[in-house]
């Protein structure tokens, strides 16, 4: 699933993520992958897998989305 960074909760160590399908799902900083949970930013574009957790929908394996599918084309400037 696709979606953008929408708010994070430094001090805490979590946040959430709207989903393309417009739905709000919880991540915690421990389900990043390739991405550095101090450096987050609102409306970065993310893949995830989405699982229900106890309280909700919850996200996993959070990582980058390079929109042209080429990671290194991504990070130049």
């Amino acid at each position: 699933m696709q979606g953008t960074i929408k708010r994070v909760i430094r001090d805490r160590g979590y946040g959430f993520i709207r989903s393309s399908d417009g739905q709000e799902v919880f991540f915690h900083h421990h389900s990043l992958q390739q991405m550095d949970f101090d450096g987050l930013k609102e409306g970065e574009p993310v893949e995830f897998e989405v699982v229900q957790g106890e309280k909700g929908l919850r996200a996993r394996n959070v990582r980058p989305h390079f929109q042209n599918g080429n990671e290194l084309e991504a990070m130049q400037p």
